[in-house]
């Protein structure tokens, strides 16, 4: 009797060992849902934007692939970038916005906020940052390419978050700088 228990408890011991191992991700967790991919190009001069812009063809070259994805689960949303065709072993940031890509990099609006900041442009840290606004801040590998991830305790207000905008630097946490990552350098049209 003792060996069977020994050995019952061995194998459900061995087996939770070999699923915390696993690089799957939990029944749980659902996957990422494709959202919008594209290449980018230049704005267009005028009228209908494309889905995907470059606003800075040195930082960005025309080409790039951008990609988004969402998932919501249990009062959690989860957003996935991912890049390819970017500068080297470079940092950039990333954020969720309010509007669609536009012929203008400020056209996309401001940060989407789960609590809104009275004041805009919004750099208070109390509002300004990773839990209440989406960061996807990556650097890119030898190849330019890079996968920016983030997981909230909140759902998107329908109609409120319209694009993934990928800035010039890392996020600033720095009071009165909270939420900035230098130029916005492109746009994705992602209605989430």
């Amino acid at each position: 009797m003792r060996t069977t228990v020994a050995t019952l408890v061995g194998a459900v011991l061995l087996g939770g060992g070999l699923a915390a191992c696993s690089s799957e991700p939990p029944p749980s967790a659902p996957a990422v849902k494709p959202v919008a991919e594209t290449d980018v190009v230049a704005p267009a001069a005028s009228g209908d934007q494309p889905k995907g812009i470059t606003y800075d063809v040195n930082r960005i070259p025309l080409g790039a692939k951008l990609s988004t994805g969402s998932s919501v689960s249990n009062g959690q949303t989860t957003v996935e970038l991912k890049v390819s065709g970017l500068l080297p072993n470079t940092k950039y940031g990333s954020h969720v916005h309010t509007k669609p890509c536009g012929a203008k990099p400020a056209d996309s609006g401001p940060h989407y906020q789960n609590t809104k900041d009275p004041v805009s442009p919004s750099v208070d840290p109390a509002f300004a940052n990773a839990e209440n606004e989406i960061w996807l801040d990556f650097t890119t590998d030898a190849q330019g390419a890079a996968t920016g991830r983030a997981t909230v305790k909140w759902e998107f207000r329908k109609g409120e978050a319209n694009a993934v905008i990928v800035h010039a630097t890392h996020s600033s946490t720095e009071h009165g700088k909270a939420g900035t990552a230098g130029d916005r350098l492109a746009c994705l049209t992602a209605a989430f």
